[in-house]
């Protein structure tokens, strides 16, 4: 038995495989805009085939009232004498003209006319006529049927029948005729406007429905793009201290270094991964919109000091320098920003082997100066330098983004230059409380 190639199988793999997420929103999406453009196109129809029939009824039952008013007018003047002759004007006197009646006399269906128009405005097949008239003898009752003259024009046939009132009085029928070409192609005509009508109106509501669709699942989209941002974040940010968990776990079981300092390294490392992990979920928070800006008056000097204190140094040195400065902003996200900042200058703001020399400086404009004498920020970084992943000489993976979050979210700025010392300055700028 032949056995698929491998081709075959990759091709059937992929028709079977299960849809991404984002092919789920996207199929979602088109489903949406074909029901919205569906019911649409069926209530467009609808009323279009209501409009239309409504128009042909009416037209109509306007023609049959007046071919019934002048078959009435006819019928109005035919009497019969005592021996049951049927007594009718004559057609010369142009009664029977416009629009043309013929006058039959029978009994039943077998009926014969006896008067037809002298100079008739328009002419009428006389089987036509024939057939409406036996048809109206037979049952007795009116009858109505459309006919077509050997030019094409349509007509309608109207037909009315008299019974006689003498014991030898025989029936009669007078059949009125109208042409209605001209209603048939104002209905025609308006069929098609109406058709085109709804075409051009089903396109756009299926474009309309295709954009109000993007827009419903716009949501949806960004809370899985933020999701995928996340996952990507985390698997970025953490690969590397997990690793070197990993690695610190292995040599303290083969018992290759202190066990003193392999849980002091471990510690450390603990430490990174909870502020990473604490990283992760502001900037996914951020991201979100889930983080609500909890603004309060608040001595901006007061809190960078406060932050410095908190922040082990490490044998590295900061200065501060502070004016007093009050600011409208989160205290939280504030505090986290700036400490972003101080923890990327003491990690990166300084040569190998040597200790960092830091000078934080607080003006009254309500800015935040981060001036390091580290290696700096090579020009062709600066502009990708708060983007996510950028890590490594001058950045400190989310830290940076989520200080650039904070600033952007209390209408201020971040932003990175050459310091007078030959390293890095941060500048963050948050607005200031006008009394």
């Amino acid at each position: 038995m032949r056995r698929p190639a491998p081709v075959d199988r990759l091709r059937r793999s992929r028709r079977g495989a299960p849809p991404t997420p984002k092919g789920r929103i996207r199929r979602l999406r088109r489903r949406i805009a074909l029901l919205f453009g569906l019911v649409s196109a069926l209530g467009l129809v609808g009323m279009a085939i209501i409009a239309v029939q409504g128009d042909n009824s009416s037209w109509r039952a306007q023609v049959d009232t007046d071919l019934r008013l002048r078959t009435a007018r006819v019928i109005a003047d035919l009497t019969y004498d005592e021996e049951g002759d049927l007594d009718y004007p004559d057609p010369k006197e142009g009664a029977y003209d416009c629009p043309p009646v013929t006058l039959f006399e029978g009994s039943g269906s077998r009926l014969s006319p006896v008067a037809t128009p002298h100079r008739p405005c328009l002419a009428v097949p006389a089987a036509a006529l024939q057939v409406v008239a036996a048809e109206a003898g037979r049952d007795r009752e009116i009858a109505t049927s459309t006919a077509t003259t050997p030019d094409g024009h349509r007509l309608r046939l109207y037909a009315q029948p008299f019974a006689g009132s003498g014991a030898n009085a025989s029936g009669a029928v007078a059949v009125a005729a109208v042409d209605i070409s001209s209603d048939l192609a104002d209905n025609e005509r308006l069929t098609l406007l109406l058709s085109i009508a709804c075409a051009v109106l089903v396109t756009v509501s299926a474009a309309a429905g295709h954009w109000l669709a993007g827009r419903a699942v716009r949501p949806a989209l960004a809370a899985l793009e933020q999701q995928e941002a996340f996952f990507a974040d985390a698997a970025h940010d953490l690969r590397t201290p997990v690793a070197s968990l990993r690695v610190l776990a292995e040599t303290g079981l083969r018992g290759e270094a202190d066990s003193t300092e392999v849980m002091r390294r471990t510690l450390r490392q603990s430490t990174r991964m909870s502020e990473l992990v604490d990283d992760l979920l502001t900037r996914a928070r951020l991201r979100a919109g889930a983080v609500r800006l909890g603004l309060e008056p608040l001595r901006l000097d007061q809190l960078v000091d406060a932050v410095v204190a908190d922040t082990p140094t490490d044998g590295h040195r900061v200065t501060v320098r502070t004016e007093e400065v009050v600011v409208l902003a989160d205290a939280g996200l504030l505090r986290r920003a700036v400490a972003n900042l101080l923890g990327n200058a003491l990690a990166h703001g300084h040569d190998p082997g040597r200790p960092a020399d830091i000078e934080i400086t607080v003006t009254s404009d309500g800015t935040v100066t981060v001036d390091d004498a580290g290696p700096g920020v090579p020009p062709e970084q600066a502009g990708s330098l708060f983007e996510r992943f950028r890590s490594g000489k001058g950045s400190s993976g989310l830290g940076l983004s989520i200080a650039a979050w904070v600033a952007h979210a209390h209408g201020g700025s971040l932003t990175v230059a050459t310091s007078d010392r030959g390293g890095a300055r941060f500048l963050l700028r948050v607005p200031v409380q006008r009394s």
